[in-house]
């Protein structure tokens, strides 16, 4: 028997009480416009040319995806707990170069997070296209098939057989029990030449720890690499009196490329999201929103065309005190096409969270 350690309100309650997505939104870290650009962030001083800073990392966070362009309108949640390392060296001209790191286990309800445009492949629809046109002809012109063989076959006895595809009746559920724990990593590192610009590169590990459902065991990947250069010096505040004409001064412009593979090895695909954002301060409460086009090629598994489809994000932060930061984000994308396994359609990710830095 399945125990339910949460019901699903009280779930979505918690996990809106708790996380984000990735080590980078939990520190909070200025890097939206820059290696030391302030944004909002943790509110630390930019290092000096030479200088060195590490500081250990406890982030508690839950999430919870809403995939409503699917059939039965799946969804997943997850409780994460990273404990992680940023390590920065100041460099010239206002830049720095930082190393950050986490581990920890992934409290998983319904199903594993994974790769955006993630098709779940119906082997119904699979069986189905295998049955021809060049067969129906067949029985059309086969005078044995008669009216007797019809009422053989009747409708009871072809919902039996849908009710009893265990595969194809899953696939619709709102399937949101607790699974297991998994492991969850995050690697980055991030070179800002000075206070405008920031490259990155990532890597996101996630360990499956058992085959549940359409989750296999082994290792799952995500690769990254992201620009972000800001338009403004990001000093925008409106509670000390800065106006709508100064968000110039918070806007930047991102680009941002990933792929995914599955933990059997299968490709997932990649999209690549240029983004146009801004970020402002309303006193301590951080805010910083952007939007863009999504440019996705699906996996050849997925037999699905290339698309370009609509991803946002909105982030809020807030810190209270030297250490520790609140925050949370809403990543709304739109599905511009649909096909078999996947629709057309929204899908959304909420989560918020709480870092601590020692």
């Amino acid at each position: 028997m399945r125990r339910c350690l949460f019901n699903r309100p009280s779930f979505l309650f918690l996990a809106l009480l708790l996380a984000p997505v990735t080590l980078d939104a939990t520190l909070c870290r200025p890097s939206v416009a820059g290696g030391n650009h302030n944004h909002g962030g943790s509110g630390e001083e930019a290092l000096e040319a030479g200088e060195f800073r590490a500081s250990p990392v406890l982030s508690i966070e839950g999430h919870g995806g809403f995939m409503t362009n699917l059939d039965g309108s799946p969804e997943h949640y997850a409780i994460d707990g990273l404990f992680g390392v940023v390590m920065e060296w100041g460099l010239g001209n206002n830049g720095s170069f930082a190393i950050e790191a986490a581990i920890g286990p992934a409290l998983v309800w319904g199903e594993a997070e994974h790769f955006y445009g993630k098709v779940h492949v119906d082997e119904h629809d699979e069986e189905t296209d295998s049955h021809t046109e060049d067969e129906h002809d067949d029985h059309g012109d086969d005078d044995e098939h008669d009216d007797d063989h019809d009422d053989d076959h009747d409708d009871d006895e072809h919902d039996d057989d849908h009710a009893d595809d265990d595969g194809h009746a899953d696939h619709g559920s709102h399937d949101t029990d607790y699974k297991r724990s998994d492991v969850r990593g995050f690697l980055q590192a991030r070179y800002a030449p000075n206070d405008r610009l920031s490259l990155s590169v990532s890597w996101n590990p996630y360990y499956v720890t058992k085959d549940q459902g359409e989750d296999i065991k082994g290792l799952k990947n995500e690769l990254g690499a992201k620009v972000v250069w800001a338009l403004g010096d990001g000093d925008v505040n409106f509670a000390l009196g800065d106006r709508l004409e100064d968000l110039i001064d918070g806007a930047y412009l991102s680009l941002e490329h990933r792929q995914g593979w599955e933990t059997d090895g299968t490709w997932m695909g990649n999209y690549t999201d240029p983004r146009l954002g801004v970020g402002f301060n309303v006193d301590l409460l951080n805010i910083s929103l952007n939007a863009g086009p999504r440019f996705y090629v699906p996996g050849s598994y997925s037999g699905l065309e290339q698309r370009t489809d609509f991803a946002g994000e909105l982030e809020v932060a807030y810190p209270v005190g030297n250490n520790t930061v609140l925050f949370a984000h809403w990543q709304p994308t739109y599905s511009s096409k649909g096909g078999s396994g996947w629709g057309k359609g929204w899908q959304h990710h909420v989560g918020t969270g709480v870092t601590f830095s020692f």
